[in-house]
């Protein structure tokens, strides 16, 4: 498969570096305004510096991972030649931008599969055999100031990955967000706590920050009968649960105690699940290329892009007013 990246900063980079690697692809070139930076990637991955999506040759696909408030341009233009496309989160700068794009689309046989990398994480992919059924969530997602990362507020650039975790982990609609944040240190938020509600009930508190010393990205779920603390950065993941004797599982279960509830006895047990070691870009990566392969449906649609955006521009609007 003949595939380009569009942007060749800080992620742009880190996909072309993947796909050089990938046998089933074949990087044919990066596409970027600024010539030096384009060529630099180019040359280290055996591709060709291409000034426009006009100017590159024919490929099957697209990685864009140019700047937010570019990506809708750029993905109409691909659209237009037939290219399945790659668009890295935020998968456009407003909502209306994903909402104009979700209309082309739909026009198109073209997947489009949006890069909300945590979907990815090891730590997430963990618990694909555990029923989730969230009451309450608890996000927190810091980072250290970062220069590269201020064309959006914090609630586009980091918020973002928790809010589409929040989004497919309770299948459910937002009715009701509280938010506060600051701008500190750029001209729009570097710090946001948001309180969302839920259609089905599940509350969650989000926090997340651009301006920290420490990062951290931890994630902690709270539902009957189970409480989940999931760490998305070293990939931890820890499960308290209330079973029944009969299911205890001694091998790798550790019993806590007993606990008589109005249904009997029940078990409190801690477990680690096996947590795969792999790299979620990559993962994320391939499959994209194998929706592309099936023309199946992306794992992280345009649909699931534009709600997170929705939800995101919802927060904004209430932090700046």
């Amino acid at each position: 498969m003949r595939i380009s990246v569009i942007g060749s900063g800080h992620l742009g980079s880190i996909h072309a570096k993947l796909l050089a690697q990938n046998p089933n692809v074949t990087l044919v070139g990066i596409v970027d305004p600024d010539e030096c930076k384009g060529t630099s990637v180019a040359s280290e991955h055996g591709a060709t510096w291409y000034a426009t999506v006009e100017s590159m040759p024919e490929v099957d696909a697209v990685v864009i991972a140019a700047p937010t408030l570019h990506h809708h341009a750029l993905a109409l233009a691909c659209l237009d030649r037939g290219l399945h496309c790659f668009i890295e989160k935020p998968v456009t700068a407003t909502f209306a931008e994903a909402e104009d794009l979700m209309r082309r689309a739909a026009t198109t046989d073209c997947v489009i599969q949006v890069g909300h990398v945590e979907r990815f994480n090891p730590a997430i992919r963990s618990l694909a055999a555990f029923k989730l059924q969230p009451l309450f969530i608890e996000a927190h997602r810091l980072a250290p100031f970062k220069p590269r990362a201020i064309d959006v507020s914090v609630i586009h650039d980091l918020m973002i990955h928790d809010i589409d975790l929040l989004l497919w982990m309770t299948g459910s609609e937002v009715v009701d967000i509280q938010a506060t944040g600051v701008a500190v240190l750029t001209q729009t938020p570097d710090i946001c706590n948001a309180r969302l509600t839920f259609a089905n009930g599940c509350v969650a508190n989000v926090t997340a920050s651009r301006i920290s010393a420490k990062p951290m990205r931890k994630l902690r779920v709270f539902q009957r009968d189970s409480y989940v603390s999931l760490d998305l950065a070293s990939g931890a993941v820890e499960l308290y649960r209330l079973i029944e004797n009969s299911a205890l599982e001694l091998s790798h279960q550790v019993p806590l105690g007993t606990v008589n509830t109005e249904h009997g006895d029940r078990v409190i047990v801690y477990d680690t699940p096996t947590v795969e070691s792999i790299n979620a870009i990559a993962e994320e990566q391939r499959s994209f290329l194998e929706s592309i392969r099936t023309q199946s449906r992306a794992a992280v649609t345009l649909h699931d892009g534009a709600h997170a955006v929705r939800i995101a521009e919802w927060i904004d609007r209430l932090v700046r007013t």
